[in-house]
């Protein structure tokens, strides 16, 4: 862990919680103590953690270590893009617009719906019997 100056971001998606640090560096992102590539396997998940240092043009300006638990691996990885989206609002506030226009700095909230009594899921009904 280097000692110079950290960012700290928190992202939220679905279920997931992710609690981000950057600083500046080389780069590399290291999720829960392992290589980005070994834990998010899935090509289209690495993107998503790529896309807020795209959108502002300082991709390999930065070195990340993520902190993420809960959920599934989708909604880890949009927990991570907020939570380095909000890291990199605190780095350097003029990054604003650029992060607000590819709307990573809202949180999504859309979440699972509760299941309800006397069906089997939240909108399944049980078979309907005429007879």
């Amino acid at each position: 862990m280097s000692t110079s100056v950290q960012f700290y971001g928190t992202g939220r998606r679905k279920t997931s919680v992710a609690r981000v640090w950057i600083m500046p560096g080389t780069g590399t992102i290291t999720v829960n103590k392992r290589t980005v590539e070994n834990y998010f396997p899935v090509e289209t998940q690495r993107m998503l953690l790529q896309h807020p240092f795209v959108a502002t043009t300082t991709a390999g300006k930065y070195d990340v270590r993520i902190n993420v638990c809960g959920g599934g691996p989708s909604g880890q990885a949009g927990a991570c893009r907020h939570g380095i989206a909000r890291a990199l609002l605190a780095s350097d506030a003029t990054l604003r617009p650029q992060l607000k226009v590819d709307k990573l700095l809202t949180r999504d909230p859309r979440m699972k719906e509760r299941k309800k009594y006397g069906q089997p899921g939240a909108r399944k009904r049980f078979q309907f019997s005429k007879r």
